[in-house]
């Protein structure tokens, strides 16, 4: 992973007509942003000269938003509105913008208007240098600091060194990704947050740039500190994907082995003292934590075979390879002997 930072409103390279972009926002109760956003994106884009769509997903909203992104989709050619039965959550909502986006290259941020939509083609420049995923860093963050600079602080570090992708900013909205990348993720949980990471067990190639914020115009922020205990579970699950999600019986087999030997030791050892020291082992709560060490092992073990068969019945029934490639270089004559192989 290459962290490359760029300098705002650098200037732009042409664009290949053939790339379209698809812009998704997940929105909760944003009736006063909407117009203003859908405005600022379109703008920003247009400029490009290449096909575009904004597809705004409405999370259950209840102040108004729903029947007023009803009627701009119905004014506008560019804009795509995904209206969800009730409030999901922005991992939900991300992973609906994700399906019903059309374009070769998503981007996604925002609708709270805090993203600078004028930050989107240095976006897509830096994609075009080759990465998969072009990250934004709020570098001057205009929110509350120790509601929300603090705690984003110690999460980013902290997700850094368990999943070693490291970026300043993992909570930011506003990035860029390659439609295939995107394609390839199912999201749950909080997962939206870890996209990077998601993106880097998938073999994406991950950078970042600086990016403008601005303070909160209109309604209330729907982040809070309530929301830390499912993120650090959350991590716990990318952790344990990361390291082991084609191999599960590596780390339930290695706990379940160590818990059943050391068991076993001291039920010899215990055994020893029994027949050849005529000791009393009867009312020791070293024979107890033998036992339950032996049958913790043998659970585990069980637990690691479960796993291995789930993981391979995930990967058969998507027809998901455990492999990502990049590219393919050589000869169309490979290409022929696979067409005949078929």
């Amino acid at each position: 992973m290459t962290n490359s930072l760029m300098p705002f409103g650098a200037p732009t390279a042409p664009r290949r007509t053939d790339t379209s972009i698809s812009i998704v926002v997940p929105i909760y109760n944003e009736v006063e942003s909407l117009g203003h956003l859908i405005e600022a994106i379109a703008t920003s884009v247009q400029i490009l000269g290449i096909p575009y769509e904004i597809v705004l997903v409405d999370d259950g909203s209840r102040d108004g938003s729903t029947d007023l992104l009803k009627r701009y989709a119905s004014e506008r050619s560019d804009l795509r509105a995904v209206l969800l039965r009730r409030n999901y959550g922005q991992t939900a909502a991300m992973a609906a913008g994700f399906y019903y986006a059309a374009g070769d290259v998503v981007i996604t941020m925002d609708g709270d208007l805090q993203n600078d939509p004028a930050d989107i083609p240095v976006l897509l420049d830096k994609l075009d240098e080759g990465y998969d995923l072009v990250s934004g860093w709020r570098k001057n963050r205009q929110d509350a600091a120790l509601t929300r600079l603090l705690p984003s602080k110690i999460a980013n570090w902290l997700i850094g060194q368990v999943t070693e992708v490291r970026l300043h900013d993992y909570g930011c909205s506003l990035k860029a990704y390659r439609a295939e990348l995107v394609r390839d993720m199912n999201l749950y949980g909080e997962l939206h947050r870890f996209l990077p990471a998601l993106a880097f067990i998938e073999g994406g190639k991950i950078t970042e740039i600086p990016v403008r914020h601005h303070a909160r115009r209109f309604g209330q922020s729907k982040y809070g500190l309530g929301r830390t205990f499912r993120v650090v579970m959350d991590l716990f699950t990318i952790f344990f994907m990361k390291k082991f999600l084609t191999r599960p019986m590596h780390v339930f087999g290695l706990f379940g082995l160590f818990s059943a030997g050391l068991g076993t030791i001291l039920g010899l050892y215990l055994t020893f003292l029994k027949i050849f020291l005529s000791q009393n082992i009867g009312d020791r709560p070293l024979l107890i934590l033998a036992v339950v060490l032996v049958l913790a092992g043998i659970q585990l073990l069980g637990f690691g075979v479960l796993a291995e068969l789930l993981m391979r019945t995930y990967h058969e029934s998507q027809g998901r390879p455990i492999y990502r490639v990049r590219d393919v270089v050589g000869s169309s004559a490979a290409n022929g002997i696979k067409e005949q192989q078929r």
